[in-house]
């Protein structure tokens, strides 16, 4: 055992390498983003990160870019779509599970729309720039239009899920149907 080693740490504690910061951040970027970008989200060097973004194109995880002027990579948005949807089914949630929280979701939405008399993340984004806010006040705007712009990708989801609940249902619960 080298002097940095821990008995007592096991596979629980293990922390992320830079390959597994890479893995996390190009999988959750809501816009394609360069190499040099996601590599400094993981706090991790350029050419390795290059390398990990290429594996995952390869495998289909990520799509790559190089219209622009700079190579940009992005999730295969229908693929994590599809996945978070099975999952959703695959749960212990019903159907009015998340028909509910669906709701919930739309609530919140609309309680933002009212509060601060816009219609979208940017539009809040802009009272920013339009108003003589308290810093406190700018950054809890800033967090609610990220929380807001997540929000819908989430309904987008959660509706999918419960629109197409039998036929994401699994094998053996559509078989079970069907006798």
């Amino acid at each position: 055992m080298t002097g940095g080693e821990s008995i007592s740490e096991g596979p629980m504690e293990r922390q992320p390498t830079g390959e597994d910061r890479v893995r996390m951040v190009a999988r959750q970027v809501s816009e394609p983003r360069t190499a040099n970008w996601i590599a400094s989200e993981a706090d991790w060097s350029h050419g390795p990160t290059k390398r990990v973004l290429e594996h995952l194109v390869d495998d289909g995880i990520l799509h790559r870019d190089d219209t622009g002027g700079h190579t940009t990579y992005f999730p295969d948005y229908r693929r994590q779509a599809l996945t978070e949807a099975i999952r959703l089914r695959d749960s212990d949630h019903s159907v009015e599970d998340l028909t509910e929280r669906l709701t919930e979701m739309n609530a919140q939405i609309r309680g933002w729309k009212d509060e601060f008399d816009v219609e979208s993340p940017n539009q809040l984004r802009e009272t920013i720039a339009d108003q003589v806010l308290e810093v406190t006040e700018e950054d809890r705007r800033r967090e609610i239009a990220r929380e807001w712009e997540q929000l819908q990708r989430r309904i987008e989801i959660v509706g999918f899920a419960i629109r197409e609940w039998d036929f994401l249902a699994p094998a053996t619960e559509r078989g079970e149907a069907r006798r």
